[in-house]
């Protein structure tokens, strides 16, 4: 089930008036966050500076923004530069009997979490799940990598790192702006001013609560939908016609629900949406309802679903896109550090 600060993800906290109480706790939470970044900063706490450069993907909002699938692309990317990237994650959701953990295309979910092994599926490059990040980092350098993306790491801040990114959902946004527990924040919005580019998951529509003099390049990704791929064998199928027959059941245990049906419906798609919490465990009775429907689902719950899912299960990939800007500046910064 969602905990209260996901739901607040979702809007719950606009506009309630309750969470006037707890803004005393939210600049407290705030003060905290921001003296730890300081202590690193000034070297009273260690950090780590790996041989080869680091690339942070996060956010400073709970739940998803897009962070993986800007991860992918950014793999995909600095392999056709030339680049030999590996991935650390956290491994959120799994329980390895031992860290680091190699993850692999045919790893359990269960011990590396959903997204360290949907990433593995999707680039085919050394992923490692761990919760201390810089021994995940040395692993992957010991596996030869010469560049580190560290997925959802931004808060991470033991591991040194040479580029920040950080998305931010263009629908959401910042909330109401404020850290836990009085909003959704992990660290207060002039956070941005430190980084080295934003980037909005679709165009941006609330304003930042931040003085736009001092934020960093902002750059508007999207996730575009590449086709239809069956749970139970993995064949592909293009985006039209549909493979499947209408109604569906869709399912998403992703940060942001709406935006996957959202463009299920734009895709033509109709049917019963049914929200789940991100990183939802799944069981096959959860899977199963009372009409018989094809089932639609995300790439991220494919991977705890592929042994549970009924037969007539469909998987909608996505991928991100950016502006050649994007590339060009991330070019230039990075051999400006060669």
């Amino acid at each position: 089930m969602r905990t209260l600060p996901e739901r607040w993800l979702q809007g719950a906290y606009q506009g309630s008036r309750w969470l006037s109480l707890l803004r005393p706790l939210g600049a407290l939470y705030q003060w905290a966050m921001a003296r730890r970044e300081q202590a690193y900063r000034s070297g009273s706490k260690a950090t780590w500076k790996a041989p080869v450069p680091v690339i942070v993907v996060g956010n400073i909002t709970l739940g998803g923004t897009g962070k993986s699938p800007l991860v992918a692309w950014l793999a995909s990317w600095l392999v056709a530069q030339g680049w030999s990237p590996g991935i650390v994650s956290r491994g959120y959701g799994g329980k390895a009997p031992r860290y680091p953990l190699l993850v692999t295309a045919a790893s359990n979910v269960a011990e590396s979490g959903d997204e360290p092994l949907m990433l593995a599926q999707q680039t085919g490059l050394p992923v490692v799940a761990d919760p201390q990040r810089v021994r995940g980092a040395q692993a992957l350098v010991e596996q030869g990598c010469d560049i580190i993306l560290s997925d959802d790491g931004l808060q991470h801040l033991a591991l040194a790192r040479d580029i920040e990114l950080v998305v931010v959902d263009g629908a959401r946004g910042l909330g109401n702006g404020r850290c836990l527990p009085a909003g959704p924040l992990r660290e207060s919005p002039t956070r941005l001013q430190r980084v080295d580019t934003v980037i909005t998951n679709g165009d941006f529509q609330p304003p930042l609560p931040v003085d736009s003099m001092l934020m960093p390049p902002v750059t508007t990704m999207q996730l575009a939908p590449l086709g239809w791929r069956r749970l139970a064998d993995g064949e592909r199928f293009p985006l039209s016609p549909l493979p499947f027959t209408l109604p569906v059941h869709a399912v998403a245990g992703i940060g942001h629900p709406q935006r996957f049906f959202q463009t299920l419906s734009a895709l033509g798609v109709e049917g019963e949406w049914h929200p789940l919490a991100d990183h939802q465990q799944f069981s096959a009775d959860a899977l199963s309802f009372a009409e018989a429907r094809p089932v639609i689902m995300t790439a991220k719950d494919a991977v705890k679903c592929c042994t549970l899912a009924p037969p007539n299960s469909w998987v909608l990939d996505v991928e991100a896109t950016l502006p050649p800007e994007f590339e060009h500046w991330l070019a230039a910064r990075l051999s400006a550090l060669s």
